[in-house]
């Protein structure tokens, strides 16, 4: 097996690293990283930090260099970063060492590193965001169309009152929604430049640091914090936290669509994958297997990465490399659930006769509670529920439907109406429907 399943070609459809995959290789942080150097020289020429004609050179340069991943590791392996073993190879590409001189004037690795990496999880986001519509818009079909087809709710994995299947897709997309809105306050504040030197007090950036920081920002389109954050891994851990929360809220769906196929249930189907070795007749939930997966996998990533999150004085090697090893599994976690799930979600059909048979199969115990409720019209609360159990035990006694009790008993009473699933839905087809329309709203123009 390979290290992470998401570099294997074996896993690749088990487990997608999609375009997100391609955002978290040493080539693109390194061009990354390079496209900082390139931005700090045009912000620091513009401002007369370094000579003008260096700053274009520099610019100039990181548009153009490749550097291959290779050649850094052995400076890599003896500094704890790559930025040294990239400043010098950049140096002999550009072949001009009275412009080289000044690349990564003032900087700091964790600087380039930092906000190479914010590049990256902004284009990150961006994917991510299109792979929640991906998800959210299949979830809202599912919904409107069965806003008003019943199904048993269950608490604790047993029956428990009647809801919609469009109510139940309506639960698994509503916190996508709501992650979906929060990417522009977490772009504004988490998406940062970093630009603060060895220790965070910009010393060698000179009187123009603050700035040279803001014009370095504006140039690369990232947010200017004001300070220096080596060692503040609010931004990071933020980022993280919502991607995690992703892959919960996938995982959520995946959890519930397993049950949903057990043995004996099968009130889903999930368009015909799942093949067993040995047993013909089996369709495995392998995609929603793979969304509980990933969730637990990448709420476990993202507690190590809490765990990181306090170095020690003004920087940490080890703090900072732990993050180096859970961030990229965090990110490629939440991406590949978000493909899952979306292909997931548009090929789910739910199977009405068995979600019907979850009501005539438990003898219509399922309106238990319905039943108490409606003989407060006569009695009690209490005594209402005092005699809907005793009801209750007499059809576990006698095999007889509760409908059937409640009807001798309670002649008074509309059962017809009362033992209806269509009825006891509540509010379950609202939800649906308002659910769809919020989704409609997020919807591209």
């Amino acid at each position: 097996m390979a290290g992470s399943v998401f570099d294997s070609p074996m896993y690749a459809r088990l487990f997608p690293a999609t375009e997100v995959g391609r955002l978290f290789t040493d080539s693109a942080e390194i061009r990354a990283m390079i496209l900082v150097e390139g931005a700090l020289a045009k912000a620091q020429g513009a401002l007369g930090v370094i000579p003008e004609a260096s700053a274009a050179a520099i610019s100039r340069a990181a548009m153009e260099i490749q550097i291959d991943p290779g050649h850094l590791a052995e400076p890599t392996g003896q500094n704890g970063v790559c930025v040294p073993g990239l400043v010098a190879a950049f140096r002999t590409e550009m072949q001009a060492p009275e412009h080289a001189q000044y690349l990564h004037w003032g900087a700091t690795s964790q600087d380039i590193i930092d906000t190479g990496l914010m590049l990256r999880l902004r284009q990150a986001l961006a994917q991510m965001e299109n792979g929640l519509r991906g998800v959210i818009t299949p979830l809202a079909a599912l919904a409107e169309t069965h806003a008003d087809l019943p199904m048993a709710a269950r608490t604790f994995g047993q029956h428990a009152t009647p809801t919609s299947f469009g109510a139940v897709t309506a639960a698994w997309g509503m916190p996508l929604i709501t992650l979906t809105k929060e990417l522009p306050a977490l772009r504004a504040d988490c998406l940062l430049v970093s630009l603060s030197g060895a220790a965070g007090t910009a010393s060698a950036l000179g009187r123009q640091a603050a700035e040279t920081r803001a014009r370095l920002a504006a140039d690369l389109r990232l947010g200017d914090p004001g300070r220096g954050w080596h060692t503040d891994r609010t931004p990071i851990l933020r980022i993280a936290d919502w991607m995690t929360r992703t892959a919960l809220a996938l995982g959520k769906i995946g959890e519930d669509a397993t049950a949903m196929v057990q043995s004996g249930i099968a009130e889903l189907d999930l368009g015909g994958a799942g093949a067993s070795s040995t047993m013909p007749q089996k369709q495995n939930p392998v995609a929603p297997s793979a969304l509980v997966a990933l969730a637990r996998h990448t709420a476990g990533q993202t507690a190590i990465l809490h765990g990181a999150a306090m170095p020690r004085h003004q920087r940490d090697g080890a703090a900072w490399f732990t993050e180096w090893m859970c961030l990229p599994q965090i990110v490629l976690g939440a991406g590949s659930a978000l493909q899952v799930a979306g292909a997931l979600c548009a090929a789910m059909t739910p199977k009405p006769k068995a979600m019907t048979a979850a009501f005539t199969g438990g003898l219509d115990m399922i309106h238990a509670e319905a039943l108490s409720f409606a003989l407060t019209a006569h009695m009690p609360r209490p005594e209402a529920q005092a005699a809907v159990k005793s009801a209750c035990r007499e059809v576990q006694e006698t095999g007889t439907p509760l409908a059937r009790i409640a009807a001798r008993r309670w002649p008074d009473l509309d059962t017809a109406t009362l033992f209806t699933p269509a009825a006891q839905m509540g509010q379950a087809p609202d939800e649906a429907r308002a659910f769809a329309a919020l989704a409609r709203e997020l919807a591209p123009t």
